[in-house]
């Protein structure tokens, strides 16, 4: 009897494991299926929250622990961080021998996967290919399509784009966005669930609550401080009284700035917040359930939120050019565009949205596509088209 087809999935930030959590369960419990995690980047700092817990107490099998330095300080210390997982990511290519190797999105940590994967023979599956940006995160999600032999997309405009960039049609399925799997799990909603939620955040539920994460563009790492305090003044123009549950910024260049302009600037315009490193999945996901809005540019913002209905206000450039539900408005930088967008969406409130990522049922189809698609050798053989 022929063993289980053996993938490799590379985990860098606490934000790819919980979009991928469900998939990952799904994988290793496919008996077609061997599932091995190498984990790297912020989940093994503390300053991030040793996160590397979450995958540990999830029972999936790590394979390997990658650990670099990041500090949220410039491009260089995330070039750096990818040189060594490049390095550390071939020898675990060839000790455990996956027959193929699953990456996620726009991260340094998959481009690097990636190159040490083709280098190798193995196959990459590459999940939420197609998708735009405008950002250095565009440039390298693209380059990765551009290494990988699987696409599982989430959206058909993702499939025509990759089309049109040379992709290969029979090579690409639309399986949705896997982070919308599971999102009603176990999470609470209604007055009487807000209620108990904010007296246990130290929030009074009879004043809005907005939830706050701004993540930095590395291209704009000069103005991160600038374009923090204009989202905080914006709030506070708009909403006085608005209590924020405040996420800490990733690794990226640019993220310390923020951070500190969070320890600063929160308490000098008087704003009522909590301030935290992280929060595990499942909490997260309650807050997107009972906050009255998400302020920001996390692609939760994009991509989950619409699955509860929450007005999102998208700020600044991260996310400028995804595909996005009728939830989400969009602010440059500016405390005078933020108050208006923020007053607006706290007007609106929770109502009925499509969500244009998918349907929630993404593990099944990823895993099948993964136990499934044929694997010769000319696969490796990429042609363009023109």
């Amino acid at each position: 009897m022929n063993r289980p087809r053996r993938v490799l999935y590379v985990s860098g930030t606490r934000a790819d494991f919980g979009l991928m959590q469900r998939t990952l369960a799904a994988i290793a419990a496919d008996p077609r299926l061997e599932l091995g995690l190498a984990v790297t980047g912020m989940h093994l700092l503390a300053a991030y929250g040793d996160t590397v817990s979450e995958i540990e107490a999830a029972g999936l099998p790590i394979v390997a622990r990658i650990p670099v330095a990041l500090d949220g300080s410039g491009g260089g210390a995330m070039a750096r961080a990818m040189a060594v997982q490049l390095e550390a990511l071939v020898g675990v290519c060839e000790q455990w021998r996956p027959d193929l190797l699953l990456v996620l999105g726009d991260r340094g940590e998959m481009l690097a996967a990636a190159l040490a994967a083709v280098h190798l023979g193995i196959p990459v599956a590459h999940v939420h290919g197609g998708e735009r940006s405008g950002t250095v995160d565009e440039s390298v999600r693209h380059a990765i399509s551009k290494l990988a032999h699987l696409h599982l997309v989430a959206t058909e405009q993702s499939r025509d784009r990759l089309i049109r960039m040379g992709e290969q049609p029979e090579q690409i399925w639309v399986t949705g966005a896997p982070g919308l799997d599971g999102l009603d799990a176990g999470v609470a909603r209604g007055a009487a669930a807000r209620a108990a939620w904010c007296q246990a955040q130290g929030f009074d539920p009879g004043r809005p609550v907005l939830l706050v994460l701004f993540h930095p563009v590395l291209q704009e790492a000069a103005s991160a401080s600038q374009q923090a305090e204009a989202l905080l003044q914006g709030i506070a123009d708009a909403a006085p009284d608005a209590q924020l549950l405040v996420l800490a910024p990733n690794s990226d260049g640019g993220g310390e700035a923020i951070a500190q302009v969070w320890q600063q600037r929160l308490p000098a315009l008087g704003l009522a917040h909590r301030l935290l490193t992280h929060l595990p999945r499942s909490a997260y996901l309650e807050a997107l359930a009972l906050v009255d809005a998400l302020v920001g540019n996390s692609s939760s913002g994009i991509i989950e939120a619409a699955s509860f209905d929450l007005p999102v206000v998208d700020v600044g450039s991260r996310q400028q050019a995804r595909e996005r539900s009728a939830n989400v408005r969009h602010a440059d930088p500016d405390a005078a565009q933020v108050a208006p967008a923020v007053r607006a969406a706290l007007a609106a409130g929770r109502q009925p949205v499509v969500n244009v990522y998918g349907d929630g049922q993404a593990a099944a189809r990823i895993g099948e596509i993964l136990a499934t698609a044929p694997l010769p050798l000319a696969l490796l053989a990429k042609l363009n088209s023109y």
